[in-house]
């Protein structure tokens, strides 16, 4: 029988001392990117962006890399001190009651945090929703900075893999692209960090 998931908890690719998130950018972006295993120019930083540990929520956001959503997939390694920082100073991009006792004092949280998070429905490998949620951390302008140059460990491009998954997918070979999926595992939160949002460990 398989165990139940919960439904908020992070799951992710780590290590002791980082822990691995996707995003998609166009190819002029994205290459420069792995190349240089930093983000460089034409990177931006003048505009909020979404870090997704969850692989298939990627995949489901980017249709396994499709040329004309968002071209090229990377693989992020960043420190788990950067990750955990931005949940620490995060606020729901959304109202939800059982966090916040009311709309207002969740709107006023919301305009002073630098990093806003969101969880979506998990995607199978089909790519279709699942009971539990993936989480999304949307860094604000301000953390940028921190995220390019202190938090930042490597940048691979995955784009190829996602388009290979893809098409095993399409011709329903399931077996063979779920081999290829990440080994993600529950992320052990400090305690006081998981309460504080609600997150099972």
């Amino acid at each position: 029988m398989l165990q139940q998931v919960p439904v908020r908890q992070v799951r992710a690719v780590y290590t002791p001392e980082t822990i691995t998130v996707y995003q998609a950018y166009p190819p002029a972006v994205a290459l420069a990117a792995a190349k240089a295993g930093a983000f460089v120019p034409p990177f931006k930083r003048d505009r909020m962006t979404w870090l997704k540990p969850s692989f298939l929520w990627m995949m489901f956001r980017s249709q396994w890399a499709a040329p004309d959503t968002q071209e090229r997939v990377l693989a992020v390694e960043m420190t788990r001190e950067g990750f955990e920082w931005a949940l620490a100073h995060s606020c729901l991009a959304q109202y939800d009651h059982t966090f916040f006792p009311d709309r207002e004092q969740w709107a006023a949280t919301l305009s002073r945090s630098p990093v806003r998070v969101q969880w979506e429905h998990e995607r199978s490998i089909e790519l279709k929703p699942l009971p539990h949620r993936a989480l999304r951390v949307g860094l604000g302008v301000e953390t940028i900075d921190r995220y390019v140059q202190d938090w930042t460990v490597g940048i691979t491009d995955v784009t190829h893999q996602a388009r290979r998954m893809g098409e095993l997918v399409r011709k329903g070979d399931f077996f063979r692209a779920e081999r290829m999926l990440p080994d993600e595992r529950p992320y052990p939160l400090p305690a006081p960090l998981a309460a504080a949002l609600h997150i099972s460990t």
